[in-house]
């Protein structure tokens, strides 16, 4: 079977990201605002890391740069800039877009081990990495993101056959 596609709009991830504050908002460290601060996974994590911050009125926030995407594929990761200054992530909450196959968490993690890591959406193969997440995907799904997408002009049915 073929690649799946799996469209987000603006006002699902949206209500994806706060569903994601209502289960973080259930741990200890959410109840006593004991996190520390947020660290967003750059870029994916950009997005639901403000939505995060906001809701859990946390202030500091801190970001991991890692790339290993393009706009079709996981590549090989580089880590652009690191958690040096977070130790070994105790309190920190984590946030990322997604987990796939969980390289990019595994090195969060190995950077950080106490930190909490918190994804919106979660694959099968990346899942056990994510300490919380709201919504599973197939690991053969490729979700596009809002900001990854574009509305174009569509061509009539009629013109396509």
């Amino acid at each position: 079977m073929g690649q799946k596609y799996f469209s987000v709009s603006w006002d699902e991830f949206h209500r994806d990201s706060r569903a994601l504050v209502w289960k973080l908002a259930e741990l200890p460290q959410s109840k006593t605002k004991s996190w520390k601060g947020l660290v967003a996974v750059t870029r994916g994590g950009l997005v639901p890391a403000a939505i995060v911050a906001r809701e859990l009125e946390i202030r500091l926030i801190e970001t991991v740069c890692i790339s290993s995407y393009d706009d079709k594929a996981q590549g090989g990761m580089r880590v652009l800039k690191d958690l040096a200054s977070i130790g070994d992530g105790q309190d920190w909450l984590i946030v990322d877009d997604l987990v796939d196959s969980g390289s990019t968490a595994q090195a969060i993690h190995e950077m950080a081990p106490r930190a909490h890591m918190a994804t919106v959406y979660a694959k099968p193969q990346g899942r056990p990495l994510s300490d919380t997440f709201v919504t599973e995907v197939s690991q053969d799904t490729w979700i596009l993101f809002p900001w990854d997408l574009q509305l174009v002009d569509a061509t009539p049915i009629i013109k396509q056959i």
